[in-house]
Order: C-alpha cells, then sequence, then structure tokens
C-alpha cells in the first residue's frame, strides 16, 4: 500500500469529517462606468467604512471593491453568502458596475487610480501609505488587477484520524508540518488550477502601454492575447514581483519559512531605496526594503492563522503555528456573477486534500525554480495539447494531459468519501467535467473566454456584455442567507467603528511608524 493509500484509508473512516471544511472567500472586482471605464468615485458611503466593514472593503484603491465573506462549512452557504454581498453592493452602486474580468477595463490615465482610503487613524493612515508605496514600486496598473483568494483548513477530526490522539503541542506542530507538506505539493501541482481556471488569456494593450514585453501576442484590435494563455494576470505582466526573485523563503517548516520572510523584510532594496521613504515632509512608501511589510510578498499560497489585535501575521504563525491556508492563484470567474462557482470550490476541496494526504519530500531552491517554470509554461500556453512539463529537476518531462490525468486517478478516490458523506455524486461529477477540460482546453474558463473575446471584437466587449448581465442578476437576486437589515447594521455598526478609531491614537503617525517597525531592528 502506498503512503497515499494508507492515508485516505485512515479518513475514509471517519467521512463525515468531510463535511467540516472550513472554507471562505475575497472576492475582488472593479467598479466601472456605463462607458466601460474605471469609475473614478469615491468607495460609496452606503456601503459601510471599508476600514471597517466585515464584508465589503477595498483592496488597492478606492474603485477595487473586495467581498469577504465568513467561514464556514457548507457550499451552499459560501455561495449565498457571496450573492447576497453582491447584490447590497449593486443596488448602492446607481449605474456603475463590477466588473467581471480579471484584468482591468480600460484604464485611461494610471492617475485615475485613486488609492484605497481608510480615514485618519494611524492604522487607516498606515494602510493608505502602504497602497502608496506599491503604487511608486510597481505602478497602479498591476495593483487593480482583481483575483479570488480562497482559505481553507481541515477540522480536527481530519488530524485525528490521521495521527490520532495528540497533545496539544504535538498537534499544533503536526498540523503545521502537514500545512507547508500542502504547499509543497501546492508548488508542484498547483498549475492544474490556472489550467482550469484560468481566467485572463487576454489583456487591453493600453495594459502594458510603455512597458517592456517578450511574449509573442497577437491581437484582437486593442485586446492583446496569446493563443495557448490562461492566466496572464499570474505572469510577469501581472500580479509579480521580480525584485523577489531573489528571495529565498522556502516551505520545508515553519521555522524555514518565517526566517526566510523575516529576511525578506529586513532586507533593504537599492532600486525601492531611490524611491525615498520620507521627501519633503511626505511619506512615500513605509520604508526601503525588498517587502514593506509581510503582505507585499506575492505568492500563490500563503500559511495563515488568525491574528490577535495589533499582532503581526507572523508572530501569528510563530505563536500557534498554522491555522489554514489561502490560496491565491484564481483568476475572477467571468462565467459566474461571483467570481467563483460551487465546482471550482468542490475542486479545490479534492485538490488540497489531495496534497495533503500524498507524499511530499523537502524542496531545494533548485526544485522550487522547477516547479516555478512549470507554473510559467501553463499560464503562458497550457492549452497547448503538446505541452510538456518538467518532473523535479533531473530534466525527465511528461506531458500537462498525462501528469493531469495522473492526478486525477487519485482525486477521485477522494470523490468517491466526500460524495459518501453528503451523500450525493457531486464531487465524482466534477472530477469527470475537469477531466473533460483535460482533453478539451477549449472548454477551460480561459478556453471559452477567448472564444468569446473573439467573437465580440475585444477584452472590453465581452466584460461589458457579461458585467452588464451580472448587474441585472444581482439587482433581482433576493436574499437567501443575509437580510437588508443585516447589510444596514453592519454598515452602521462600521462607520461607528471606524469614527471610534479615528479619534482613538494618542501618539501621531510618525511615532505609531516607528513602534510598529521597532521588530526590525531586533
Amino acid at each position: 500500500m502506498t503512503d497515499f493509500a494508507a492515508r485516505l484509508e485512515k479518513v475514509a473512516c471517519d467521512t463525515e469529517l468531510f463535511k467540516q471544511l472550513t472554507r471562505g472567500v475575497e472576492r475582488e472586482t472593479l467598479r466601472y462606468t456605463d462607458s466601460g471605464l474605471l469609475a473614478t468615485t469615491p468607495h460609496p458611503k452606503a456601503l459601510g467604512s471599508a476600514f471597517t466593514n466585515e464584508w465589503i472593503t477595498t483592496d488597492f484603491a478606492e474603485s477595487l471593491l473586495e467581498f469577504i465573506t465568513p467561514v464556514s462549512n457548507d457550499i451552499d452557504t459560501l455561495v449565498a453568502q457571496l450573492e447576497d454581498i453582491h447584490h447590497f453592493t449593486q443596488q448602492q452602486l446607481a449605474h456603475e458596475k463590477m466588473w467581471p474580468l480579471s484584468m482591468p477595463c480600460y484604464v485611461e490615465k494610471e492617475d485615475d487610480i485613486e488609492l484605497a482610503q481608510y480615514g485618519n487613524s494611524n492604522s487607516g493612515k498606515m494602510k493608505t501609505l502602504y497602497r502608496e508605496g506599491l503604487k511608486r514600486r510597481y505602478g497602479s496598473l498591476m495593483q487593480i488587477i482583481s483575483g479570488v483568494h480562497f482559505n481553507f483548513s481541515f477540522p480536527e477530526r481530519f488530524w485525528d484520524a490521521l495521527y490520532g490522539e495528540q497533545s496539544e503541542q504535538d498537534r499544533q506542530e503536526t498540523k503545521s508540518e502537514a500545512y507547508f507538506a500542502l504547499i509543497r505539493n501546492y508548488y508542484r501541482f498547483g498549475w492544474l488550477i490556472p489550467y482550469f481556471f484560468g481566467g485572463s488569456p487576454a489583456i487591453c494593450s493600453s495594459f502594458i502601454k510603455g512597458r517592456e514585453s517578450t511574449l509573442p501576442f497577437e491581437n484582437i484590435g486593442e485586446t492583446l492575447y496569446l493563443p495557448h494563455a490562461t492566466s496572464l494576470r499570474l505572469s510577469d505582466l501581472g500580479y509579480t514581483n521580480s525584485a523577489q526573485s531573489v528571495l529565498k523563503i522556502g516551505f520545508n517548516s515553519l521555522e524555514h519559512y518565517l526566517k526566510g520572510l523575516n529576511e525578506a523584510i529586513r532586507t533593504p532594496s537599492e532600486e525601492f531605496a531611490e524611491i525615498g521613504v520620507k521627501v519633503d515632509g511626505e511619506y512615500r512608501q513605509l520604508n526601503a526594503n525588498v517587502l514593506q511589510i509581510e503582505n507585499e510578498l506575492y505568492a500563490p499560497i500563503r500559511p495563515k492563522r488568525v491574528a490577535k489585535a495589533g499582532e503581526k501575521p507572523s508572530d501569528a504563525l510563530q505563536r500557534a503555528g498554522v491555522e489554514y491556508i489561502e490560496v491565491r492563484s484564481l483568476d475572477v470567474n467571468p462565467y459566474s456573477s461571483v467570481g467563483i462557482t460551487a465546482n471550482q470550490v468542490r475542486f479545490l476541496d479534492l485538490f488540497l486534500t489531495w496534497a495533503a494526504l500524498s507524499d511530499s519530500n523537502p524542496m531545494d531552491d533548485c526544485e522550487l525554480e522547477c516547479w516555478r517554470e512549470n507554473w510559467n509554461k501553463v499560464i503562458a500556453e497550457g492549452r497547448n495539447p503538446s505541452l510538456e512539463l518538467q518532473i523535479g529537476c533531473e530534466g525527465e518531462v511528461l506531458t500537462l494531459r498525462k501528469w493531469a490525468k495522473r492526478v486525477f486517478t487519485e482525486l477521485k478516490q477522494i470523490a468517491t468519501l466526500m460524495d459518501k458523506a453528503h451523500g450525493n455524486d457531486s464531487y465524482t461529477q466534477v472530477c469527470a467535467e475537469l477531466e473533460n477540460w483535460i482533453d478539451n482546453p477549449e472548454l477551460t474558463v480561459s478556453g471559452r473566454l477567448l472564444n468569446d473575446t473573439k467573437r465580440v471584437g475585444g477584452l472590453g466587449k465581452i466584460g461589458s456584455e457579461l458585467g452588464e448581465e451580472y448587474r441585472g442578476k444581482h439587482l433581482g437576486h433576493a436574499y437567501s442567507y443575509y437580510s437588508e437589515e443585516d447589510m444596514q447594521k453592519e454598515v452602521k455598526r462600521s462607520w461607528e467603528k471606524h469614527l471610534e478609531a479615528d479619534k482613538a491614537d494618542e501618539v501621531s503617525f510618525d511615532e505609531f511608524l516607528v513602534d510598529y517597525f521597532t521588530y526590525l531592528k531586533d
């Protein structure tokens, strides 16, 4: 019996644990106008405070909405929460709509992108200043690319089945080790996600104006595309940071990861030092290091723990280990009005469970680079039927199609157990559908979107067509999880909390930043 089979047999003894998987979603979307341009209006006050609203906030820009669901154990609940949040938001947007694609709509001037504002508290000012640093480091266009982040964790019953009874300390260490094993396998095989669900095979030509690119683009009017691309959002043109390529942040253990992350936060950057930190009395960035703060690390997956008030993410991990993981490589699904489908969630359930149950040896820098090259191949040419991927650093290759089929052999075994727990065949059906996508790349999200882009004559046109359709759908939606009263209560609560924060500070912003970054000198 293989190690995977042995682990699978252990969890098969308690299939009910699969009904307790914990999930949450963060969906980003740009507000845009009837003319197809980026909205330049402030974040609507009727949505509450972007600083303190638990469900509706902003990411980089005032125009970049972010919707956050609470954690839950039920996929239908997750989708219902997203639908209700979209419904409430669209009601407050008047004639503005929500852009249904990852890559931005036409941006006339980069200066039209206003940084997200979070009020006058020191914490709020720091959030905006961090974004000022991102703008000066990488430009604003890159920062308004939208994505979907998927937060996921296993229940204690999962760990009980695998490891039996453990002390609290042993369980904490075991879970961290297991989540990092999952992360390593995500780097090895997570290219399946952009293959199936990548939704950015094309970009608006304005997006790369003034930027160098060696990619062999073809064009549909003002739309540039690669014939077999899946997710240009994840390419060097998208949400990446070439300056971070020199960092050696590993995933062999929690200690290994935190050591690399903390070194990155402390590593000065000659390039960013040229920007200046505080010039003529005005801040330009939080500091001149490779990473201003931990959130600046661009990674397709992150280990996470809910932090206590005032606690930094790495301190939370150091204190109590990994609590959940955040999948960050999902493009917005243009064929879902809320950016993600229930079947995508089911696939992630299967894949992340498989990644946790499969063997996962430590990974050196050479192997990690090999897997990153595989991701880059899938991102740029994943729908090429003859595409070959590396198997480690030994030079052996295998076609994407054959490798994906091998993975699905084991995914289907997990699907059987999950279906047993839920009393249906939903997970098995997902496997069957996606296996068909392996054989027929044009059925993937990127394949469909590129065909539709060609059909209507450009990315802006298909985005506007879908955006208008979804506006009507959101407005016609009836609450199924929340209520109008729930939404209005959160708006009211968020503004009250925001105003309290604005009045609570007892030190200057300069002093606040010195205190915050004191740990860098330790």
